[in-house]
């Protein structure tokens, strides 16, 4: 299961949603943290967990399947969903009980707002109240880590050309248009806080040939060899940055979407069982952008399952003693 690619908010046919649901195996090993280990608070209660179809996501599903297993609940593994619109209509459908959401994505992707705010804190309060008000969806304390787009190059290349920041490639593209090509994810190509905003945001005027649409998992192999694109949009907290030894360009005019991860439920789920939130909260507080980063890297880099990184993660903070 590694090497799976990150797809933040495909707008893949809701009504695929559920089939996407019953059609996935839990993805256990050996590595299953064994039911009660920590006590019986949970006991008698059943929970399915979900996730979204890359690596950082089926760790925090994982992450949440360990702990509500160590409390005594029975907990089905659903994690690995195929794209974000299917994962939050198996949440609000009840075909899953929770999952780990982006505060970006529930802005921008379901609550359909074009404009982002920029304050982590604000943009959290802002998707909490409104998600809660309009769809009755949950969400617990956010994790630190802030999974944002970003545009990284290899790190020579960067001090070759003189780019640190995102408003340096307008510059780039018009005196070495040759230089400024992008490999880009179908799904940014379109989004509101994607290609088109982001290159209307810092005036960059390229050429349809020097934009390529590649799988995701691919842009970071193809901006490493510099020969596709020299920059690739990437996802901060992704292990690949510092292991293929690339730059992040700084978004100067902060123009993407916090995308602070916290785990949403429904709010039945949320009253009937508040201990979820006392048992994960602590958790999400742990969860740093450096954090985040090294289990991506375990599990995309050095080929760890995400249940063991998840689970020797937990053990080694403390949460499964």
């Amino acid at each position: 299961m590694s090497k799976i690619s990150r797809m933040r908010g495909l707008t893949v046919p809701a009504a695929a949603a559920a089939l996407a649901v019953t059609a996935l195996a839990g993805c256990g090993s050996s590595a299953e943290v064994e039911q009660g280990s920590l006590g019986q608070e949970l006991k008698g209660a059943t929970f399915t967990v979900g996730s979204k179809d890359f690596s950082e996501s089926i760790v925090l599903g994982k992450i949440t399947i360990a702990l509500l297993r160590a409390h005594g609940a029975t907990v089905n593994d659903k994690t690995n969903i195929k794209g974000s619109t299917n994962t939050r209509t198996a949440l609000t459908s009840k075909n899953i009980d929770m999952y780990w959401e982006y505060t970006g994505t529930g802005w921008v992707t379901y609550l359909k707002h074009t404009e982002p705010i920029p304050d982590s804190g604000r943009q959290y309060e802002a998707v909490a109240r409104e998600d809660l008000e309009k769809n009755g969806i949950v969400w617990t304390k956010p994790a630190p880590l802030n999974n944002t787009y970003a545009f990284a190059v290899q790190k020579d290349k960067a001090a070759a050309l003189g780019v640190t920041k995102l408003s340096d490639l307008a510059a780039l593209a018009r005196s070495k248009p040759a230089d400024a090509t992008f490999c880009i994810e179908s799904e940014f190509s379109t989004r509101d806080d994607g290609w088109p905003g982001m290159s209307k945001a810092y005036g960059l005027d390229v050429p349809k040939g020097g934009v390529k649409s590649v799988d995701t998992g691919v842009i970071y192999s193809e901006t490493k060899k510099g020969k596709t694109c020299t920059f690739g949009e990437v996802f901060a907290t992704d292990g690949r940055i510092a292991s293929m030894g690339l730059t992040v360009l700084q978004d100067d005019k902060r123009f993407f979407p916090v995308y602070n991860a916290a785990l949403t439920l429904r709010k039945e789920t949320a009253a009937k069982y508040p201990q979820i939130q006392q048992y994960l909260d602590p958790v999400a507080a742990k969860l740093t952008d450096d954090v985040m980063r090294k289990l991506n890297a375990q599990v995309d880099a050095e080929g760890l399952e995400p249940e063991k990184a998840a689970n020797d993660w937990l053990d080694e903070q403390g949460f499964l003693k």
